[in-house]
C-alpha cells in the first residue's frame, strides 16, 4: 500500500458487498454514493488517487466490466476529469476487495483495498485493513472535495498541459509540464503503462491503466 496523504483518518467504516450492489446497479458514481449513504460530506469534485498519482476530476464512476472482455471478472473507474485527460482503471474483481468511506476534519475519501494487498504490503505492521486505512495507508481512492479546497485542485490542473501530477510520500506535490513530461518521471510509456498498470505488482490486481492528455 502506498501512504495515500500522511493523515490519519478518524472516521473508517466499510461498505458492505459493495460489488455486489455494483453489478446488480450496474454502476455507481462518488457523488451517488455520498448520496445514497446520506453522508455529512460536501462534494464539488474528487482526485483519483493511484499509488500517488493523481488526478482531480468532477466525479469518478464505477461500473462492471462486460463478461468476456477481461481475462478475469472485472470493475473499473474512470475519472470524470477537467479538461481532455482520459482517466480510469481496471481491477481484478476476484480479489477480496473491500470499499470504506474514511473521514477525517473537513476531508472525505473512498479507498478500496483487497486481502492481497494487504497481506502483502502491510500486516507487519497493522492487524487489520481497517486499522492501516485509519493511518492513511492505501493504494487506490478518490478523495472528496468542496469549497477552497476543491477549487485548489481543479487550478493546479487546469492550467497545464499534463495528465495527472503525482503526491510524493512527504506531501510534496510534482506537477508535469506535460504528458511527455509525466511519463519521463513514471519512466514508461503510455501504452505499456496502461497495460501493466503502470507496472504495479500482482497482488495489487490492477489490470490496466490509463492515464492521458489529447
Amino acid at each position: 500500500m502506498s501512504g495515500a496523504d500522511g493523515q490519519p483518518w478518524t472516521d473508517v467504516s466499510r461498505f458492505p458487498d459493495f460489488l455486489d450492489h455494483l453489478n446488480a446497479q450496474g454502476g455507481a458514481t462518488v457523488h451517488g454514493i455520498v448520496d445514497r449513504i446520506e453522508a455529512d460530506i460536501d462534494m464539488d469534485g474528487i482526485a483519483y488517487h493511484d499509488r500517488g498519482i493523481r488526478v482531480p476530476g468532477y466525479d469518478a464512476t464505477f461500473v462492471p466490466e462486460p463478461e468476456g472482455s477481461q481475462v478475469v471478472p472485472a470493475f473499473s473507474v474512470e475519472v470524470q476529469t477537467i479538461g481532455p485527460r482520459s482517466v480510469w482503471a481496471v481491477f481484478d474483481a476476484t480479489l477480496s476487495w473491500d470499499f470504506y468511506l474514511l473521514q477525517a476534519d473537513d476531508i472525505a475519501a473512498i479507498a478500496w483495498v483487497s486481502d492481497e494487498e494487504f497481506n502483502a504490503e502491510e500486516a507487519g505492521m497493522f492487524m487489520s485493513k481497517h486499522d492501516a486505512l485509519a493511518a492513511g495507508r492505501f493504494s487506490f481512492g478518490t478523495f472528496i472535495y468542496a469549497g477552497e479546497e476543491w477549487d485548489e485542485q481543479r487550478e493546479l490542473i487546469e492550467d497545464t498541459d499534463t495528465p495527472a501530477f503525482l503526491q510524493r510520500d512527504d506531501g510534496s506535490v510534482l506537477v508535469p509540464t506535460d504528458q511527455a513530461d509525466f511519463y519521463n518521471v513514471v519512466n514508461s510509456t503510455p501504452q505499456e503503462f496502461r497495460q501493466n498498470g503502470g507496472g504495479a505488482p500482482s497482488h495489487l490486481g490492477l489490470l490496466e491503466l490509463e492515464v492521458t492528455i489529447d
